[in-house]
């Protein structure tokens, strides 16, 4: 048996434990957890600075480095995240649904874990602590494995955590770290069915491409995200500087960054220099289509830049004679994550949530709100862009299965 096999073996052990845990014991152990990161900062923000003094030596990309960069900030809101996840309720047990049949039968169907959960993902060391919070809260044991990017940032956290659910009595292999960075690792862990449940994927168009092709595991995609911001004729223009600014500035380096803006033409004249001129204050650079071009100095927009994620200081612009090509173009470059329409038309705002096919759609707010903390689940595993079983920020409800709970009183089947 290798390493990995008897690391699986073990976390596919400590699942019945981790199910048999009160909503109070895990609650518990997630304050605790959420208390030894703060007291233990400086190991973690240590860790992570040789990962990225690793990454800069590299020449990795700033979009990349941000996401692998821990402050106290950050490691604060890791923490916040675990504390509101202790705050919500418990979702396993849950009775989902109950009917009697005409035989007598006593038929529910209740909320249960799904077991041991895989989770691959690339440069963002948060996604430790957010896996292993939903994760637990929900009764599930987590597997991680992380990118090398991460490597001492993401074993810190980990022997953080584990440390912690030892103090509360809790069996440590609640969450397990594959520590081993070979590629041909991570291809065997997808392999490993027999010991895990679902396997989700957090990283780039590569990583997941990769997962769903090669997983015997269920996988749940988290896609990447080529975001939209449509600026409908009727838009208010005060209002829509702010709004993308936020959404392409605020972090470039994550999936719910606007990457791509479309404008009515109408607007052009009135809303395009005054926009550049908030772009230009942020460095970032503008690839504009012909009809951009002609109002505003920028860099010629190809298809290739309709269809890319940046995580860059990067933004392609596209004009549009009505909300329906808008919408149009969005359904062909879109990776269904998250699209917005800014528009003080009713009408308009309500043809754009009805056609246009995301996870998550907008009106007059930035697309940097699709995140499980911002939407009351306390954290998340990822942003699903599917449509089987979770869709959207992934709180605890989605980590969950159910099942059918049957009594009888004698009854066989004639």
């Amino acid at each position: 048996m290798t390493e990995l096999e008897k690391l699986c073996e073990k976390a596919a052990k400590a699942k019945y434990k981790v199910q048999r845990l009160s909503e109070e014991e895990k609650n518990q152990a997630l304050r605790a957890v959420a208390d030894k990161l703060l007291k233990e900062k400086s190991i973690i923000l240590s860790e992570n600075e040789k990962d990225l003094e690793a990454g800069r030596k590299k020449g990795m990309h700033p979009g990349l480095l941000d996401r692998l960069a821990l402050t106290e900030d950050r490691i604060k809101g890791m923490a916040e995240g675990l504390l509101q996840i202790a705050g919500l309720p418990d979702p396993i047990g849950e009775l989902m649904e109950t009917f009697e049949r005409p035989n007598g039968l006593h038929i529910e169907k209740r909320r249960v874990p799904m077991g041991v959960i895989g989770i691959i993902y690339e440069s963002r060391p948060n996604v430790t602590a957010d896996a292993f919070g939903l994760c637990f809260k929900s009764g599930n044991a987590v597997i991680l494995k992380g990118g090398s990017d991460a490597i001492c940032s993401n074993k810190a956290i980990t022997q953080v955590i584990r440390d912690a659910l030892e103090e509360c009595g809790i069996v440590k292999e609640a969450i397990s770290l594959i520590a081993d960075t070979d590629r041909q690792v991570t291809m065997a862990f997808m392999k490993m069915k027999q010991y895990v449940d679902l396997l989700i994927p957090r990283g780039g168009a590569g990583l997941i491409r990769s997962v769903v092709e090669n997983s015997t595991i269920p996988v749940i995609e988290t896609g990447t995200g080529n975001c939209h911001i449509y600026v409908d004729e009727d838009a208010d223009l005060v209002k829509a500087v702010p709004i993308i600014i936020n959404a392409k500035t605020q972090r470039i380096g994550v999936c719910n960054a606007c990457e791509s803006l479309v404008i009515q033409e109408k607007i052009r004249e009135a809303f395009l220099p005054e926009l550049k001129k908030a772009l230009d204050e942020k460095k970032v650079e503008i690839r504009g289509d012909e009809k951009t071009r002609e109002v505003i100095n920028c860099t010629p927009a190809t298809e290739e830049d309709f269809a890319t994620e940046y995580l860059d200081y990067i933004l392609s612009i596209k004009t549009v004679k009505s909300a329906n090509e808008a919408i149009e173009h969005i359904n062909r470059y879109s990776t269904r994550h998250s699209e917005a329409i800014i528009t003080e038309n009713s009408e308009h705002a309500r043809l754009f949530l009805k056609e246009v096919d995301a996870a998550c759609v907008y009106v007059n707010a930035s697309t940097r709100f699709t995140d499980g903390f911002e939407f009351g689940f306390g954290a998340e595993i990822g942003i699903s862009t599917q449509k089987l079983h979770a869709r959207g920020p992934m709180g605890l409800k989605e980590l969950t299965s159910y099942k059918y709970e049957i009594t009888g009183n004698g009854q066989i089947r004639p």
